[in-house]
């Protein structure tokens, strides 16, 4: 379905624009069905993203500070989001032995268990994006790559 049909809008005042709106409706669909995928294991998408970032880690304990850094979504609360991990027994933080104001986050046995099953329905949901050849998935990531490759304006001015 093209994205006149999806939102009802027969034009736009540009085709920058319609890529922008194209590029959010897309987002969040992508997020739709990650999240569906999710839903069984009690995770959210970002959950599920601090618990692939603390995996990279692993064996080794990540600080609190790097997991914000490498988050997908900017605007989550990494601290607030492990300690609904560390609830559901996935993470265990501990105090730095090196920087007592630090604190380090690992994986759990449980943790690494439901990050596989997740994996597992996050790949199974992945199938609706098979219609793209690997080709085309290679060109849309050097694209997506170029778009985010300025900064953008500075709204702030």
């Amino acid at each position: 379905m093209n994205i006149e049909q999806a939102i009802q809008q027969t034009s736009f005042r540009s085709e920058t624009e319609k890529m922008v709106v194209n590029l959010i409706y897309t987002g969040n669909w992508i997020l739709g069905i990650n999240a569906k995928a999710l839903k069984p294991l009690g995770l959210t998408t970002q959950q599920y993203n601090v618990l692939r970032i603390l995996k990279g880690q692993y064996p080794e304990p990540a600080p609190v500070s790097l997991v914000s850094e490498r988050m997908l979504d900017k605007m989550s609360n990494a601290s607030r989001l492990i300690e609904k991990l560390r609830q559901k027994n996935l993470v265990e933080r501990t105090v730095c032995k090196h920087d007592r104001r630090q604190v380090d986050v690992k994986l759990t046995e449980q943790g690494i268990s439901v990050l596989e099953e997740a994996n597992k329905n996050v790949g199974k949901a992945a199938e609706a994006f098979q219609q793209l050849s690997q080709q085309e998935a290679a060109t849309l990531n050097t694209l997506l790559d170029k778009l985010r490759s300025n900064a953008g304006p500075n709204l702030d001015e």
